[in-house]
This record gives structure tokens, sequence and C-alpha cells, in this order.
């Protein structure tokens, strides 16, 4: 098998990592100068760049105004696990997974919390039927499964009448899709996506039927500080106006509220959504032009925009596993492409981050080196034999 000539062109970011992902674009140190480093997040400086945080996400997710946000301990895990401690238990409770990190909500809700209910599962590649789903249960899902790129193509399914809860893990998902705010009543995510955000914090958005039954349940279980949300039975408001649980990095928050701004600067979710779009669409039509590879995602319908998972589809690769390891690390010495191997419990493959801080320009840039290492390790295991 020949060996493509190394193209000439490279891309000028080669992180591709799917978290913390790509800053944005236009970043660089001094737009943190504006930090109120040293001093506390109870002052009045610190609380109203929290809030600033809190209004900024509802202003460009277009959060219903009768919708709670608050910054959370723990990054989108803490932000899931806070929900399900806090809110499960009243009912019947449906947990979902078609990747590794909804596998592990239903981990912690069968087997930590003990729930009664049903767990519906799909392998990597493929998705849940959700319109099978009995939605007066409480019902816990992602929205994108960053680790299987498999996503909800929309929530149609989602009844408006439902009697349930729907909990959403859109981590992957939130600045880069268009989430129907009716239709889901808690929603986390983590700066750290697509937003390229530093790591650590959480967002968790509560509806207001959330919020009742945060102030009408009290679940069985001993309930940690860092997870409570209520006192004397009511919302402990403050979380969702900056007064956080615990102590917050406030670089991490100015480098969220940089990333606010610009997104406000290119017009916003529309085009964030856009530029996701545009970048997944490239390694879409590369996949349709090189049948040697393809998109983890059986149906295009529910192919991720922004963690975008590939497979080696040649037939000639016997160890997929070592193949895939050997081109992501032939591309990470030519510094083309960083961190770009498969999620350890994904699939043999790829794993290329397409979210709104990377540009397409660079997706594009990477596809003929991709050609190129895919033919190189194939001529190494033809010279090997």
């Amino acid at each position: 098998m020949s060996i493509p000539v190394q193209p000439a062109k490279r891309p000028a970011n080669s992180r591709f990592s799917s978290g913390p992902c790509a800053k944005i674009p236009t970043f660089s140190l001094d737009k943190l100068a504006d930090a109120p480093l040293g001093r506390s997040h109870r002052a009045s400086v610190g609380k109203d760049k929290l809030k600033a945080a809190i209004d900024g996400t509802r202003e460009i997710l277009g959060v219903p105004d009768d919708c709670r946000i608050g910054i959370v301990p723990a990054s989108d895990t803490g932000a899931v696990e806070m929900a399900m401690w806090s809110l499960l238990g009243a009912r019947k409770t449906t947990m979902v997974a078609w990747e590794s990190f909804g596998a592990g909500w239903v981990t912690d809700a069968v087997k930590q919390l003990k729930l009664e209910g049903e767990v519906k599962t799909a392998d990597y590649g493929q998705i849940v039927d959700m319109a099978s789903i009995d939605y007066d249960t409480d019902v816990v899902f992602t929205w994108n499964g960053t680790t299987s790129g498999v996503r909800m193509p929309h929530g149609d399914m989602i009844p408006a009448d439902r009697a349930g809860l729907t909990i959403c893990d859109a981590t992957s998902a939130a600045f880069a899709m268009d989430l129907p705010w009716d239709k889901l009543d808690v929603v986390t995510f983590s700066w750290q996506k697509v937003m390229g955000g530093e790591a650590a914090h959480g967002m968790l958005i509560l509806s207001p039927r959330a919020v009742e039954r945060l102030e009408s349940y009290t679940p069985p279980w001993p309930m940690p500080k860092i997870f409570r949300m209520t006192k004397g039975g009511k919302l402990i408001e403050g979380i969702f106006k900056g007064e956080t649980i615990n102590t917050p990095s406030m670089l991490a928050v100015e480098d969220y509220l940089v990333a606010l701004d610009w997104a406000r600067e290119i017009g916003g979710l529309p085009a964030l959504i856009a530029r996701c779009d545009a970048n997944a669409d490239v390694i879409a039509q590369f996949c349709a032009t090189h049948d040697w590879i393809a998109n983890l995602a059986d149906d295009p319908a529910t192919a991720s925009t922004t963690s975008v998972c590939l497979k080696f589809t040649d037939p000639g690769i016997a160890d997929g596993a070592a193949f895939a390891k050997a081109v992501a690390k032939r591309l990470e010495k030519e510094g083309v492409a960083l961190d770009i191997g498969a999620y350890r419990d994904a699939p043999a493959g790829l794993r290329i981050w397409c979210g709104a801080t990377v540009e397409t320009a660079d997706i594009a840039a990477l596809m003929p080196w991709l050609d190129w290492a895919y033919h190189a390790e194939r001529a190494a295991l033809a010279d090997a034999a």
C-alpha cells in the first residue's frame, strides 16, 4: 500500500480534545486580567461576576425566565449527581444510557440510591428508542453521548403533559444544539466543553416543575451538604443568584465570562450551533469519500456534531484498538492532532472534538493528515507481515 505524501498544511490549532476542549479562537491570558483574584467570592465583586455568568448563560442559551440557573461544584458530574440525589425517588425512575457516562448514572441510581424503576440501554453507536419511554416516570438521560458520538435528534418524543421529571445531562450539547427547554426539567453541563472553559464547575438549570419537586419531596437517604438545595422545605434561592455552595475559582469564572462575550460577538447560539454543524460536516464528507472509516453513530440523524466518534472499517485491520492508537500517536507526534483517541470504555477508534471553539479550517486541514496516518499504519502492518 502506497503512503501519500505528508500534507503541506497543518491545523493552526491541533487541540481536538473532547474535554477540556480548545479555548475560544481569540483567547489570550490577558483577557483574564479583570478576574478578582485574592478576593472573596462573597464580596460584591465576586457576587457580581457569578451573577453575570448566570445571566450570560440564560441570555446565550435562551433559558426561560422561570427557570433557575446555578453554578455548582464538581463539573457536570457534580450537577448530575446533585439532581439525582435531590430529586429522584418520589416516583419510579427510568434510567437511559447509550454511552459510558449515562451508564455511570445508571450505576449510581441502581446500586447507590437503589431506586425502583427501569433501565434502558443501547450499544455504542446506537440510541435508545426515546419514544418508547414512560414519561410519567422520572427519566434520566444524556442529550449527547460524549463517548459514543450519538445524540438525541430532537425532543419531540417528550410529552408536554408528562407527570415525571426529565433530567438531562447536556454537557457536550449545551451551546452546540437546540435544547427544547419546555421538554427538560433539569439540564446540566460544564464550562469545559463547547465554550472551552476551565474544568471543575458545573451548571444546573431547574424548571418550575423541578423546583416544585424539591420543595415538596424529601429523599429518604442522607443528603451530603454539597448536594443540598433546600432549607426548611424551601429552595435556597441564593444558589441561583451566584451564592455558590462552595468556593469557586474566580479565574475560571472570568474565563467563562470571556467565552460568553465571544459567543455574543459572533452571533449567539445560532452562530455557535452553525460552527459545530460545519465542523462535523467536514468529517462526514471525509467519511463519505473514504471507505476505510465511518462515523460510530449508526444513524446520521443521531450523529453528534461535537464529539464526533469514528471507527475504522477496513477488514484488513486485525487489532482495531492497536491500530487506532497507532494512528492517534502518529498524528500527535506530527503535532497535527492532540488527544483524539477514543474514550477508554468506547469501541476502538478516534474521537475528534468539533465544538464551537474549534475552527472549521483546522478540521479541514486535519483530514488529509488522517488519510496520511491511516495509509502509513497500513503500510507498517504490511511490512510487519
